[in-house]
């Protein structure tokens, strides 16, 4: 059984092509597994990100990836405000962001070493593990002024984002949480190439705390094993979302409903009204501007070439242009 609740288009029925569509986030919930989620299938907005910088198709993986990642933990707040994903290691891509601000606003970069990403890729040695190396995931939650911001860290040592996800929720919310993600790059027969992109997060709140329970992370060799009674309903969430194979998520006639369909109908999955994401920087000449003039004198000079100040946005590509004097006037 497969019940909705406020209908995004009341032109299409449950099932047809297009009822959510791409680039738009669903939560869902299973009741009688006490299990709630979201799931998401990006399209024309991960092209846009990912086709702006022409990034080398294993970076453009990552960033897809994390681009799921902050889409899917940040369209759970219920308030105004950021999360941002960040990486920072030593592997040739160190630096991974994907900023999503509510409701629906999304945008991600990717900084690598080009000449180390062409050796691994040569030795055949290019899968995201090795690519991301050793280093640090930050998941923040930012408010805005005046609040402060909430940030977990967690390892990254030879593991994939997906991994890392689920090592924040054990060390940092302490809720029980399945993510899967997929990407791919896909051919549209007469239009070419595109991205796409698929993710699904569900987590177990049942009313009683007590039910809660997760085992204990892996405390490395020679740590014993713990065995920990995991509550049923979670188990079969599970083995559910245990069954999504691969392609499922990022199959162009699988809409998001029928994938729940799938998994869930056996118990009832209820989905929610969908909310669109979209490809927007929060970059303006205002801000950059207001950056600007907190530099010294001597950084304006420093920043200045052939007589102008360029900067150029890492997520949007926009580039500004600035006249030097009325900086150096002001400091």
């Amino acid at each position: 059984m497969l019940e909705t609740v406020n209908v995004p288009d009341a032109t299409k029925k449950l099932g047809d092509f297009g009822f959510a569509g791409e680039d738009h986030v669903i939560p869902f919930e299973v009741g009688a597994l006490d299990a709630r989620g979201r799931v998401i299938q990006l399209g024309p907005l991960l092209d846009g990100i990912l086709g702006r910088h022409d990034y080398p198709e294993p970076v453009a993986r990552l960033l897809a990836e994390a681009c799921l990642v902050a889409v899917l933990l940040g369209s759970s707040l219920k308030f105004e405000g950021k999360f941002i994903l960040q990486t920072r290691t030593d592997g040739p891509v160190d630096m991974l962001v994907a900023d999503f601000t509510t409701p629906g606003s999304l945008r991600a970069y990717a900084r690598f070493d080009a000449d180390r990403l062409e050796a691994l890729a040569a030795a055949g040695e290019a899968s995201p593990e090795t690519l991301l190396g050793h280093g640090v995931l930050a998941l923040t939650i930012d408010q805005g002024a005046y609040t402060q911001r909430y940030q977990g860290i967690v390892q990254l040592e030879g593991t994939t984002l997906q991994e890392a996800a689920h090592t924040y929720f054990r060390q940092s919310e302490q809720i029980p949480t399945e993510i899967r993600l997929q990407v791919a790059k896909l051919v549209r027969p007469g239009e070419g190439e595109f991205w796409r992109a698929g993710g699904l997060i569900a987590q177990f709140l049942p009313e009683s705390p007590e039910r809660l329970r997760m085992g204990d992370l892996h405390g490395g060799d020679g740590a014993p094993d713990v065995e920990v009674e995991i509550d049923n309903a979670w188990r079969e969430v599970q083995a559910l979302v245990g069954t999504i194979e691969t392609g499922e998520l990022i199959d162009p006639t699988i809409e998001p409903e029928r994938l729940l369909y799938r998994l869930f109908h056996e118990h009832g999955v209820r989905v929610f009204p969908a909310t669109p994401v979209a490809d927007v920087c929060s970059c303006s000449r205002e801000r950059i501007r207001g950056i600007l003039d907190g530099f010294s004198a001597e950084e304006i000079v420093e920043s200045t070439e052939d007589g102008r100040i360029s900067v150029n946005c890492e997520f949007c590509s926009k580039s500004y242009e600035f006249d030097p004097a009325e900086f150096v006037a002001a400091n």
